[in-house]
């Protein structure tokens, strides 16, 4: 059950490209695996981004702008496989905005967490849908 959501500053709406970046990341974790098995199964994927109409940086300059991602997971998948997740997902949104990175004051960020089971509920049936011929 990895879900991302990018938080992103307005000034960016044009440029971001952030449909590329959310299928971007959404493969990524689909794709994921350790000792050859998928850690995400590809029905629970979900990656959205938000953009921020008000913020303000640093002091105020119009030039700057901010990515920030959180990923939630669901329990149980140890420390060294929540690091390389991290390490994947910030590696493609640094190479995804690497011209943007040139050009302007961008700080990009990401955190990585897990889902408290006993506060979520789930209704979904993607995945069997996923799995379909």
């Amino acid at each position: 059950m990895p879900h991302l959501t990018i938080e992103y500053s307005g000034n960016l709406r044009a440029t971001g490209d952030f449909a590329g970046l959310c299928a971007a990341l959404a493969r990524t974790l689909a794709a994921f695996a350790e000792d050859g098995r998928h850690v995400y199964p590809v029905g629970g994927v979900r990656v959205r981004a938000i953009a921020a109409d008000h913020w303000c940086i640093g002091d105020g300059r119009a030039d700057a702008a901010f990515v920030h991602a959180r990923l939630s997971v669901g329990a149980g998948r140890g420390e060294a496989v929540l690091r390389a997740t991290g390490d994947a997902l910030f590696a493609a949104m640094k190479a995804h905005f690497a011209p943007l990175f040139e050009r302007q004051g961008l700080a990009l960020s990401l955190e990585v967490g897990e889902f408290a089971e006993a506060g979520t509920w789930k209704h979904n049936n993607l995945h069997a849908r996923m799995r379909e011929p």
